[in-house]
């Protein structure tokens, strides 16, 4: 196998590259994983992901970049100082393993940097096994293994000839792994969907797998599942995968995981090694902590008297915000007040200011052109993903408050004030939504609670999941100040209300 250089007592060594099962208990056997995401799983969110986790578990999460184009990457410098930002100063191309791991850790930027965001898995798009190769080569000093995509449904992968749209070459796929393999200094994985039949995946994710690959994602949804005909994931598919393979073979499960508990149900139900979320990971980035102890919530996190309970809205967004404003932007996040409680001594409320009026947080600003600002929103992934991001968090909130709503809409790339002044928005609401709901639920009977069950976010609902998306909506539903799943009808449902049209053929499958 190849060697890659690293750093021990500041002189250069050079490791041997593992594969499979041995790579996958090098980073710790993660059984957790953060999906690739088009521009959507950036930097920043990741670091939003891991700081719901206790500090000495956030190194037990695998995080993924969202998905770049192999061609793009290797043959345009702008655009990989616009998705990838291992260093303070531009990325070398070609890229020097060995001049990469004398650099002083003070040159390490945000992608990858072993302090905060490993282990991580850089993954591409291609079509072409010498453009994945010269663009994994660029990152592959930074991140722990890179990741094929072949998953990507949408038009766009359709168009480009790359994602789910390749896996009718399975020839081809195997030449970018096996390419990958044999010359790339970290290991190649590689994220699928499932096909018609259980027998043909299987024949699939061999081919994959004998090619090189160390670890397969496996989404449990086929190709043409996407948007209004997503419909649920099918993990009998997943569990005869694994045990068809080889019993050290790495498989990571993907879909179905709307909050927490069904982490540990993935795991049971498939006998993958690890769980990835990716849209549920959208909408609650929390959805892979642990709930804290009862009656010891805290400001961040609410529980019901119904025992249901998640993280405030408010409490995410600060995080977030405080996240870009210490490593997208490298300056100290505002001084903040504590989150309200119900249980607070009363205050004058503040009214948030308009996007005109808001001054922003207290701090010293640093004078730059017109010019000088574009670019920098331009070059930072972490600010264009901001708008995309929030509304996806506050989904339930702005459905509710269209105030909230139409001041996200305005915020501009890079315009922190802007977005300051929608976590005041954002807040206000929460405290409002705070008071009316101990008003609604305050005892009837001497100011005694209804007892706090543990398991009420595991209750069954008889209503078949697989058939509605009725059971889902009762498990999982939440206040509209808390962190909580998009649930999207099932396609039956979709089609009973019009918003999607079938041909006879799928109108036969449901």
């Amino acid at each position: 196998d190849a060697g890659a250089f690293g750093a021990h007592n500041g002189e250069a060594v050079e490791r041997r590259k593992l594969h499979g099962r041995a790579f996958y208990e090098s980073i710790g056997c993660p059984k957790i994983v953060l999906a690739p995401m088009v521009e959507q799983s950036e930097f920043a969110w990741r670091m939003l992901t891991r700081s719901f986790l206790p500090s000495s578990a956030q190194s037990s999460l695998l995080s993924y970049t969202p998905m770049f184009h192999s061609k793009m990457f290797g043959d345009n410098a702008k655009y990989r100082d616009s998705h990838f930002q291992p260093l303070k100063s531009a990325l070398p191309s070609p890229v020097d393993a060995y001049h990469i791991s004398q650099l002083p850790e003070t040159e390490r930027h945000l992608d990858g940097n072993p302090k905060f965001d490993r282990p991580l898995t850089v993954q591409f798009c291609s079509n072409d096994p010498e453009d994945l190769l010269n663009a994994a080569k660029h990152v592959a000093p930074f991140c722990d293994a890179v990741d094929l995509n072949l998953g990507c449904p949408q038009g766009i992968a359709r168009r480009g000839n790359y994602g789910a749209f390749l896996q009718e070459d399975w020839d081809l796929i195997a030449r970018m792994i096996r390419k990958c393999h044999e010359e790339l200094d970290v290991p190649i994985t590689a994220k699928m969907r499932i096909l018609e039949t259980p027998e043909k995946t299987l024949a699939y994710a061999k081919k994959i797998l004998d090619a090189g690959a160390s670890i397969i994602t496996v989404h449990g949804r086929r190709r043409e599942q996407k948007g209004h005909n997503t419909g649920l994931a099918d993990w009998t598919v997943l569990r005869f995968l694994r045990e068809s393979l080889p019993k050290d073979t790495v498989i990571f499960a993907n879909g179905n995981i709307l909050q927490h508990e069904d982490i540990a149900k993935c795991l049971e139900e498939t006998g993958a090694d690890a769980v990835m979320s990716a849209e549920g990971n959208l909408h609650d980035p929390t959805i892979f902590a642990e709930p804290p102890p009862i009656g010891q919530e805290g400001r961040e996190y609410w529980r019901g008297r119904d025992g249901k309970g998640g993280y405030r809205m408010d409490a995410v967004m600060r995080r977030y915000l405080d996240i870009i404003h210490q490593h997208a932007l490298g300056v100290t996040p505002p001084a903040r007040k504590p989150l309200f409680l119900p249980s607070d001594p009363d205050e004058p409320a503040d009214s948030p200011k308009s996007d005109e009026e808001s001054e922003g947080p207290p701090r010293k600003k640093v004078k730059q052109t017109k010019a000088d600002r574009k670019q920098q929103q331009i070059k930072n992934p972490n600010l264009t993903a901001m708008q995309a991001h929030l509304f996806n968090l506050l989904r339930p909130l702005v459905a509710e408050h269209h105030d909230v709503r139409d001041a996200l809409a305005k915020c501009r790339v890079g315009q922190m004030d802007s977005f300051e002044n929608v976590l005041k928005m954002v807040e206000k609401a929460v405290k409002e939504g705070l008071i009316v709901y101990e008003k609604e639920h305050s005892s009837q009977s001497n100011g005694a609670s209804p007892p706090v069950k543990e398991d009420a976010t595991t209750q069954d609902i008889s209503e078949n999941p697989h058939l509605s998306s009725v059971a889902a909506v009762a498990r999982c539903k939440r206040p509209w100040w808390v962190c909580q799943p998009y649930v999207r009808p099932v396609p039956k449902e979709a089609f009973e209300k019009g918003s999607m049209s079938l041909s006879k053929k799928e109108k036969k499958r449901l």
